[in-house]
This record gives C-alpha cells, sequence and structure tokens, in this order.
C-alpha cells in the first residue's frame, strides 16, 4: 500500500528512502473524552492507536518514508484493528503476529488539570510481551536499513530475548540501530530497574533520541547541564539528541554539538510528538546517513524533525496527529519558532 499523506518535496524524492523497520509494542489507550479530569473522574472514554514504535512507523510513512513494524497482538478485535491501521498509513505489517492466548495491550491515559499525565497499563501479560525470537522475522530486519526500538520490549522474557536477538541481527548485518527509550515507570518494577534495563542495551545504539525529561532520570542529575548529557555519551555513537518540548532539541556529535530551536504552536495534546520527531529523523538518515558528520545537514533536518513534533500537538491522538512533508514545511516557511 502506497503511504498516505502528501508527496515529498522533488529534492527529497531524489533519494529513495531505505527500509525502517520499528519493533516493540502496538497498543490501545484510552483517553478520557473530557479533558483535565482523572482516570476515575472521568465518564467514558475515547480508543486511540498508541505504542511509540508503531507511532514511529507510522510517521514515517506519512513523510513518503518506508516502514514495517514488527510486533505481537492479541488474536482479538483489538488486534486485528492496530494491524489494520498499520496497513492503512502504509506500513509493512509482514512483521506482525497474532497470539490466540494473550489480549493486545491497553492503556488507559489522562492529562490531568495540573498537566501531569496518568497512566494505567493492563498487559498481564498482554501479547506484545510474549514475541518470541524463533517468531522474529529475520529477513525482514535484515532488508533495513535503520532498525527502531525502544525500552517497553526490555521489561519482561521472552519478548526482551527476542528484542536483543533483532538488534543482533540488524547490527551483524551493518544495519543502523536506533533507540528511544520512551521511559513508562509504570511498567517497570521500580526507577532502578528501569534505569538498569534502559542502559543495559545502551551501548549497542548508532544514534539514541531522549527527551530532557529522561536525561533528569537516567542521570539523576539536572538535564540542562552538558556534562549530565555527556556522561549519556560512549565511543562510537554517531549522534545524541535531547529533545527540550518547544524550546527545540540539542544534537551532539563526536565532532559538533549545538540547539535547534522548536516552534511555537497551540497545544492540544503533546501524545506522540517525539514519535512524530523520530519518525522525521529517521526518514531523513534512512536517505542519507551523511548528516551524522555534516552540521549544515543536520540542523536543516532537526528543523524539520522539531516542526514535525510542533504539528503533532496541535491534535488530539498521536497517529492522527502526525504532519505530512507538506504541513511541516509550511509552519517551517511561517518561521515561528
Amino acid at each position: 500500500m502506497a503511504p498516505l499523506g502528501d508527496a515529498v518535496t522533488p529534492a527529497a524524492a531524489a533519494a529513495a528512502p531505505g527500509l525502517v523497520v520499528s519493533f516493540g509494542e502496538m497498543l490501545i489507550d484510552f483517553v478520557p473524552d473530557v479533558a483535565g479530569v482523572s482516570l476515575a473522574e472521568s465518564g467514558g472514554f475515547v480508543k486511540a492507536p498508541g505504542g511509540a514504535p508503531a507511532n514511529v512507523a507510522c510517521a514515517i510513512s506519512k513523510l513518503g518514508g518506508s516502514s514495517a513494524f514488527i510486533g505481537k497482538f492479541g488474536d482479538d478485535e483489538f488486534g486485528h484493528m492496530l494491524v489494520e491501521i498499520l496497513k492503512q498509513n502504509g506500513v509493512n505489517a509482514e512483521g506482525c503476529l497474532f497470539d490466540q492466548h494473550a489480549r493486545t495491550a491497553l492503556a488507559f491515559v489522562t492529562l490531568k488539570s495540573n498537566g501531569e499525565r496518568e497512566f494505567m497499563f493492563y498487559r498481564n501479560p498482554s501479547a506484545d510481551m510474549l514475541l518470541t525470537e524463533a517468531e522474529l522475522n529475520l529477513d525482514l530486519i535484515r532488508r533495513a536499513r535503520i532498525f527502531h526500538y525502544g525500552s517497553i520490549s526490555l521489561i519482561t522474557e521472552p519478548c526482551r530475548s527476542a528484542h536483543v536477538a533483532a538488534m543482533r541481527a540488524a547490527k551483524s548485518a551493518g544495519i543502523l540501530c536506533s533507540y528511544d527509550p520512551n521511559v513508562r515507570l509504570p511498567l517497570w518494577p521500580s526507577a532502578q530497574a528501569a534505569r538498569d534495563g534502559i542502559m543495559s542495551i545502551w551501548k549497542e545504539a548508532d544514534f539514541i533520541k531522549v527527551s530532557d525529561e529522561e536525561v533528569a532520570f537516567l542521570t539523576q542529575g539536572d538535564a540542562t547541564d552538558e556534562k549530565n548529557v555527556l556522561s549519556l555519551w560512549f565511543e562510537g555513537l554517531k549522534l545524541l539528541i535531547v529533545t527540550d518540548g518547544e524550546k527545540g532539541c540539542r544534537y551532539f556529535t563526536k565532532d559538533f554539538k549545538g540547539s535547534v530551536p522548536g516552534y511555537s504552536v497551540n497545544t492540544v495534546d503533546t501524545t506522540g510528538a517525539g514519535d512524530a520527531f523520530v519518525g522525521s529523523l529517521l526518514v531523513s538518515v534512512s536517505k542519507d546517513d551523511s548528516i551524522f558528520c555534516n552540521e549544515a545537514k543536520l540542523r536543516e533536518v532537526l528543523q524539520f524533525s522539531n516542526a514535525c513534533g510542533a504539528i503533532c500537538t496541535t491534535k488530539k491522538g498521536a497517529i492522527p496527529a502526525l504532519p505530512t512533508t507538506a504541513t511541516a514545511l509550511e509552519l517551517i516557511s511561517k518561521g515561528s519558532n
């Protein structure tokens, strides 16, 4: 199926994007139909597709890239609905599996009036946690230019072993590894278990995106202090990105570092903004990985990624709010950063 969304610009189309394979979880988010209330206070909920790796896969396709998703779903109404959503968004779903003995994961998510997000997860265990190494579509992984993953798939077995095996297969085939830890503390046994789990595969990645809050969590220090950020750097890493919300992002390579300002927009829902940013970055890298050593090119790419992240906050839900190339370029042309 051809990707949905606007056509890419002629310059972008000149370089055909390589395949980006996203690995991990896709689930149903249930969001209160009234804003600013706790889960207990909500009278009704609207269901929305969620899961960071799946959001990234859809963002890539919507921006004219080539994407695939590997994950496991319950053989239930929700699981089949989610895989259909991937296909509708132009994502290759040949790595998707159904489990007859486990349900599709559910999450109840709300943004309370004090601005704090509240999560309640139903996955004990859900199908995504039960993906095994033997079930991996290794052929699909080896066809990729980039293999992208988060940390939720590291929490329990057998999915953790499947994740590690998929990552090693990608690395042995010379495929770039992209890591967005996407911290979700309620899913881990403890905060320290989350830190240990996230850092256990840290040095396997070629490029990593973290939010300022995740820097603070992982380093247990001030995210604005560059020393704390650089404590996450390691020899062999090509690019470390720190997203700073509407302020934009900071970038670090072995040869240069800097920051790119964000865009001021009318924010409605921040869900999926980081995934839109990552998807945009991966489309650019899949076409031209020289951005790791060309600062001018990297800054241009990050300007576009910042615009994509900003646009995603202007509508409710992650996948419905994902930007097209045209809407991102329009925001950039307004110069409102």
